[in-house]
């Protein structure tokens, strides 16, 4: 991959790491307050409080998987797929610029998620036995 479509990538990466930094403080800020639980069920307060705990969640998995692909580029490992080897294609790259895995793996990835395997990325992606083999 050639250097400006890295800059490119890493200037939009840059920019939604930015995005999703105010967008978390502004969610903690709003989570800092101070709510009076109703004994109703369906409480609008607790409901609203409990959407932006879930959203809150997704923003800061968003931004690890944003910060890993950064460190990506830095170790010039970016546009690799880290669970395969091969090229993740520029394509995705422009659409998902945090892509750390290819399509096929991304789907296995998933497929293993939907059957209960909630593994670990490196077991995932099967990094943990290239670590196994380096240490043998």
């Amino acid at each position: 991959m050639n250097a400006k479509v890295i800059a490119r990538e890493k200037e939009k990466l840059m920019q939604q790491r930015d995005q999703l930094l105010r967008d978390i403080a502004l969610l903690q800020e709003s989570l800092q307050g101070e709510v009076d639980i109703d004994v109703e069920e369906g409480d609008p307060d607790v409901t609203e409080r409990e959407k932006n705990v879930v959203l809150l969640s997704t923003l800061k998995a968003r931004l690890a998987s944003i910060e890993d692909a950064l460190k990506a580029i830095e170790r010039g490992t970016y546009g690799i797929c880290d669970r395969c080897g091969h090229e993740i294609p520029l394509e995705r790259l422009e659409v998902k610029p945090d892509a750390t895995l290819c399509v096929t793996c991304q789907a296995e990835v998933e497929r293993l998620q939907k059957r209960g395997f909630f593994l670990s990325r490196a077991r995932a992606w099967g990094l943990d036995r290239v670590q196994a083999s380096v240490e043998d």
